[in-house]
């Protein structure tokens, strides 16, 4: 009897008929059951809105979240194991000698182009660029570099600097 049981709970669970609650999409709606034919007739793409479009306009709070997520992921992502110390994947490919710093100076230059294409002024601009600046020439110097990109942050500061000049422009 205890094997009959056994048995009827795991056919229970591998029948993906038998779920118990709704259905969630990756945007938090509900599926309905028409929806998960398993033909191919069932699939389809709708690129009618942005939010399944990721080559669609985005707004300016869009634009901003993804640019603070990616300065988030250079700077810090990641915890050294039982310390208070942060790092990003800036310090991670910087330590790779002289193309790592290249490569994510790069990227941190593309933030700040994102920033001007969002109305930034001239000197918001330019002292990221400076932060940019400071941390590419202290990052191409082996040891000492890697360290830096670690405590500088450069990216967080420049979208601390950017966020705040944006709350205090008016919404349209």
């Amino acid at each position: 009897m205890a094997n009959e049981r056994t048995f009827s709970r795991n056919a229970t669970a591998a029948r993906p008929h038998a779920a118990r609650g709704p259905i969630i999409d990756q945007d938090g709606r509900e599926v309905g059951p028409e929806s998960l034919r398993p033909d191919a007739a069932g699939i389809r793409f709708d690129f009618s809105t942005h939010q399944a479009n990721p080559f669609a306009a985005l707004t300016r709070e869009e634009r901003v979240a993804r640019l603070e997520a990616l300065a988030k992921l250079l700077d810090v992502a990641f915890v050294v194991p039982g310390t208070n110390i942060r790092y990003g994947i800036d310090g991670l490919i910087g330590l790779v000698p002289v193309v790592g710093d290249i490569i994510t100076t790069a990227i941190s230059l593309w933030l700040v182009r994102e920033a001007r294409a969002l109305g930034a002024p001239w000197h918001i601009t330019s002292r990221m660029l400076g932060n940019v600046a400071l941390d590419g020439v202290v990052g191409i110097v082996p040891f000492v570099g890697d360290a830096f990109d670690v405590m500088f942050r450069a990216n967080v500061r420049n979208m601390r600097m950017l966020r705040k000049w944006l709350d205090k422009q008016p919404r349209l």
